[in-house]
């Protein structure tokens, strides 16, 4: 899987940030290479357009979570655009999650977002 990520400045504190491909644990490097000096600025709004994210992992997930606590600890904000049905449900779905662990491991989280992101079910 691969990911193409396209950086944008909308403005003088605005940047956006077009996502294509898989959002996977080798994927998540590549982005916080390009999002991490986005973060560290004075940018107060990191636009996230998912239109092309076909598919996102816990790895790719807990990298959103942190850049969002980045943006919030500056006051500023990530947004999330046209994010794409399967990776809607992934998000619907660890909102959902009680605070206390489901699964057992990263790789078996891992195994079940690959499932529900493809339809199939055990």
């Amino acid at each position: 899987m691969s990911l193409n990520i396209e950086i944008w400045q909308r403005d003088a504190t605005t940047k956006r940030a077009v996502l294509k491909g898989a959002l996977d644990s080798e994927a998540q490097t590549e982005l916080k290479e390009k999002l991490d000096p986005i973060l560290a600025s004075d940018v107060k709004a990191l636009i996230l357009d998912l239109a092309g994210l076909s598919y996102i992992n816990s790895a790719g997930l807990q990298y959103l979570f942190m850049a969002r606590r980045t943006m919030e600890a500056k006051r500023g904000a990530l947004l999330l655009v046209n994010v794409q049905r399967q990776v809607q449900k992934v998000f619907d779905i660890v909102r959902a999650l009680p605070a206390e662990s489901v699964f057992s491991s990263v790789e078996e989280l891992d195994r079940y977002l690959d499932r529900i992101q493809h339809g199939r079910r055990e």
